[in-house]
């Protein structure tokens, strides 16, 4: 049996949606680095507190462009499809990861939509194994639902479990 490389990709506004997510931690990363600092000079703590500052101030930085770079990573390398016998999912820019969830070992399926994801109208969807869950992210709404009543179809999962 052979398994086909997955094509389907997840929506575009997925980089919008994880930009606004990046940006508010990265605000709220900077404000705690700030607060410290503005502590640390109101009380004259000891200057090596100020070189652990400075350090964790670098890393905060680092991040930050991380964060600027990573969406357009998660999108780029996105994929996933699915048939009467496996979920495939693939993703990856630095670390590759391929899975293959056969439809038999999927025990729930559903969609889910926070904040930023419903200013764009996507959804993801969020399959349970006995393993774990594992999740789409980003998709139309329209197509999520398509894709969470599939899922239930091949897999057989019942309205009632």
């Amino acid at each position: 049996m052979k398994v086909h490389e997955p094509k389907q990709r997840i929506s575009k506004e997925a980089i919008k949606v994880w930009l606004w997510s990046d940006t508010i931690a990265n605000l709220i990363g900077g404000m705690i680095v700030g607060i410290i600092y503005v502590l640390y000079i109101r009380f004259g703590w000891k200057e090596w507190v100020f070189w652990l500052i400075a350090a964790i101030a670098a890393l905060v930085a680092i991040g930050i462009i991380w964060s600027y770079i990573q969406p357009f990573l998660l999108y780029k390398n996105w994929r996933y499809d699915a048939d009467q016998e496996f979920l495939h999912m693939k993703n990856g820019a630095l670390q590759q990861v391929d899975v293959l969830v056969p439809m038999t070992k999927i025990q729930s399926v559903a969609t889910k939509q926070g904040i930023f994801m419903r200013k764009y109208n996507l959804m993801s969807v969020s399959v349970q194994t006995i393993g774990g869950e594992h999740v789409i992210p980003a998709l139309p709404k329209e197509r999520a639902e398509q894709l969470r009543n599939a899922i239930a179809v091949y897999a057989k999962v019942k309205d009632d479990e």
